[in-house]
């Protein structure tokens, strides 16, 4: 028989520390604030401690939905962790996790497509659910622990980004459940932004680290500023129109929540209300890999998240450039 992956439940967990645009600007000393509100819709963003790493993030999140879930860590068959921040070069920060959760029965490993691994990382745990009766309870946690690689002197990432985490429970069922997935990537744009000090590109030596210095988030080459807006939508289209869908047969979407304004023009171009989606980036700034699973849990604890029977979109970008979407039947 047929088994479908299903989103039973989902959890996150926000550092306490915050830092808001105010304190940007007192330490950038200029204002950037009011750009950051009215360019992108950030207010403020969360900070890890120095004692935290990205698995004690996702452990928190993790926690959250296995609780929720109404399961043990042991329950679990697999965990996926969508990270380009992680604990350790190698190995995967999937065993941390599963190591601090306890799931000594779960299988691990990370997904790197940067900001797009979330959505990558459900795509294939439901491949998973459909092709092997061995997976019942799969974890799909994303963590962003980027303020770790910030220069927060420069202007054009320290302002942007944030730490967090989201998790979600993906159950095997026998009712859909997830509908569609569609995967793209525009490779050309590698070499554009992301932390290039580290790897065999240019390992960590101390000759780099004196010419480069520390390994950093940093945009290197321009890509167009209009990106997601000229790609996601037909990338929506596609994997609606792939689940036998139509748009308006979509009840919510949730987006990669780097710029409030391109959420917005993208609703628009599909012909959608602003009330089908949501948004976090105000309050907890840009998480990543993390930051669709935590608008998703922000907006089922607020009750205005998917309803059984509602079809929903998830769509993301990563640096690469990676994309993803997915479609799912909540249940």
């Amino acid at each position: 028989m047929t088994k479908y992956a299903q989103i039973i439940s989902t959890g996150r967990y926000i550092p306490a520390k915050t830092i808001t645009n105010a304190d940007l600007d007192a330490m950038l000393g200029e204002n950037v604030g009011d750009w950051l509100v009215e360019n992108v819709g950030i207010r403020e963003r969360h900070v890890m401690a120095e004692n935290e790493t990205t698995s004690d993030l996702i452990v928190a999140a993790a926690r959250q939905a296995i609780d929720r879930a109404g399961i043990t860590a042991r329950d679990l068959d697999l965990i996926i962790v969508a990270t380009d921040t992680p604990d350790y070069f190698s190995p995967a920060t999937a065993s941390v996790a599963q190591a601090k959760l306890g799931a000594i029965n779960a299988g691990t490993y990370d997904v790197n497509c940067a900001c797009a691994a979330w959505v990558t990382g459900l795509d294939i745990a439901a491949r998973y659910i459909a092709t092997d009766s061995d997976y019942r309870h799969i974890l799909v946690a994303g963590g962003y622990g980027m303020t770790k690689f910030l220069d927060w002197h420069d202007k054009y990432t320290g302002t942007l980004f944030a730490d967090g985490a989201g998790a979600v429970i993906v159950r095997a069922g026998d009712a859909p459940g997830y509908l569609a997935g569609k995967l793209l990537a525009r490779g050309e744009f590698h070499d554009a932004l992301g932390i290039y000090t580290g790897g065999t590109y240019r390992p960590a030596t101390p000759e780099n680290l004196a010419t480069f210095g520390a390994p950093r988030v940093q945009f290197v080459k321009k890509f167009p500023k209009t990106f997601n807006s000229d790609h996601w939508p037909p990338l929506v289209r596609a994997v609606v129109q792939k689940a036998g869908l139509t748009l308006d047969e979509i009840n919510f979407f949730l987006f990669t929540q780097l710029n409030l304004r391109t959420i917005e023009f993208v609703m628009q171009n599909l012909g959608q209300p602003l009330s089908k989606t949501h948004w976090i980036m105000d309050k907890w700034g840009y998480l990543g890999s993390a930051c669709i699973p935590v608008a998703l849990d922000d907006a089922i604890e607020r009750g205005i998240g998917p309803k059984p029977g509602d079809a929903v979109v998830f769509c993301a970008t990563g640096g690469g450039m990676a994309m993803a979407a997915s479609v799912l039947k909540w249940i």
